[in-house]
């Protein structure tokens, strides 16, 4: 493909990681490494492809899945673990992983579903999807909101103050926020495996079925038949070459990130919620996009929501987990803004997923919605003071006198809002998806 003229970057990121010393650049660091995860998460891509056509196609579909996530696990065990290594405040990284979750359910399903769309409709007038994807999808992403949702919703309703990391200010309420976030991470894994089973054990045949009919219309069959295949041997062999330069770059990328922020300052949303989950799904993305383009919309749908249904149902529990055991702050506490562009992008897709077919004016649109939230993402202030507005309610920020009445009034009076236009957006996605 295209990407591997990028190879190169690989060799120039590492070397110019070593060689830079004190004061280093780390904006070339970041640029350099970004650039040469591109290459390497697509050869994990390309070789979970490989294996899969050696697998059982619901099988294979999903290990293809699995592997592509591997990308986006690692980078959030780094930014998880990295404070044991080099100090890095714990408080951005809970930040950035909230930002990056997110982000990856939102690049998968507005920018990476949009590209499909658009690419598939140039090629098509319109795409068909198998009700057997799409009812069973569309459903995971309504739970994965409405979960997603609940330690918010419980923050919001004690009026817990939320500092800029994203984290509760009093340590009791925060604990509270933590057990709801581990119990619903569990649910959640609990979700995910019950998903596997029923694509492939009792529901098989209809996923099967599905996936087979895109394969005897797939456009570029014949010369796909003609490609040299790797070996199982060469598969395991590339996926480890792979994988070790991802976690190279990994670590390098997350350790340029204090200094890219002091340096450049770019918003910390934006860093989280758009540059991240870019790099971490970009071989599922190349993957879909190219099954879209040979006609085969329900392979590159299943690796859509596949790859949102793993980050929201696998990686972002065992995150959670993980934290819990090696007793790090991290939670599911995620602002009003985050739970209110994951509804809206819920509810785009759905709609357009409602019909069972799709084409380039809604690829398009997908497009826009995802831009609309970098261009937002962009402008989204740093906070220098470490306290945020989030969830002030009858804890707020003012101290003394008719200031502090004055915050608490204005924090009880957006927390009342939030929660209407909170009911009134999930009476909305519960009426466009059903």
């Amino acid at each position: 493909m295209a990407v591997n003229v990028l190879w190169p970057f690989v060799p120039a990121a590492i070397a110019t990681y070593y060689t830079l010393h004190e004061p280093r650049d780390v904006t070339t660091i970041f640029a350099l490494n970004f650039i040469a995860m591109v290459p390497t998460a697509n050869l994990i891509g390309f070789a979970g492809q490989e294996l899969a056509r050696k697998l059982p196609i619901v099988f294979g579909t999903i290990l293809e899945t699995l592997l592509g996530s591997l990308v986006e696990l690692v980078l959030l065990l780094i930014l998880l673990l990295r404070p044991a290594i080099d100090e890095m405040t714990q408080e951005r990284n809970s930040k950035v992983i909230k930002d990056a979750i997110l982000g990856s359910i939102l690049a998968n399903m507005l920018l990476c579903l949009g590209a499909c769309f658009t690419i598939g409709g140039l090629r098509e007038s319109h795409q068909k999807f198998d009700k057997a994807i799409t009812e069973a999808g569309t459903g995971l992403l309504l739970i994965i909101g409405v979960a997603l949702a609940i330690p918010a919703a419980f923050s919001f309703a004690l009026g817990v103050p939320i500092n800029a990391e994203g984290l509760a200010e009093d340590p009791a309420k925060e604990s509270l926020i933590q057990n709801i976030s581990r119990a619903t991470a569990i649910i959640l894994l609990f979700a995910f495996i019950l998903y596997v089973f029923y694509q492939m054990s009792s529901h098989h045949n209809l996923f099967a079925a599905a996936l087979v009919t895109d394969e005897e219309q797939d456009k570029d069959k014949e010369r796909d038949e003609k490609k040299d295949k790797l070996t199982l041997t060469e598969c395991i062999v590339a996926l480890l070459i792979a994988l070790t330069f991802v976690c190279l770059h990994a670590f390098f990328l997350v350790t340029s990130i204090d200094g890219l922020i002091e340096e450049t300052k770019i918003s910390e949303t934006f860093l989280g919620l758009i540059l991240v989950p870019l790099v971490e799904k970009i071989s599922e993305h190349l993957t879909a996009v190219d099954e879209a383009w040979d006609n085969t919309p329900n392979l590159a749908l299943s690796h859509i929501l596949g790859a949102t249904l793993q980050t929201a149902l696998l990686n972002a529990p065992l995150v959670i987990i993980i934290a819990w055991g090696r007793s790090l702050p991290m939670d599911f506490n995620f602002s009003s803004m985050q739970i209110i562009l994951l509804i809206l992008a819920i509810l785009v897709v759905g709609q357009f997923l409602r019909d069972g077919e799709s084409n380039y004016l809604e690829g398009m649109l997908c497009i826009f919605v995802y831009v609309l939230i970098a261009v937002a993402a962009f402008y989204y202030p740093n906070d220098e003071g470490g306290s945020g507005s989030e969830g002030s309610g009858s804890e707020g920020s003012g101290t003394e006198g008719s200031g502090g009445g004055e915050a608490t009034s204005t924090g009880e009076a957006a927390l009342e809002s939030a929660t209407e236009h909170a009911v009134m957006l999930a009476r909305t996605v519960i009426n466009g998806l059903i």
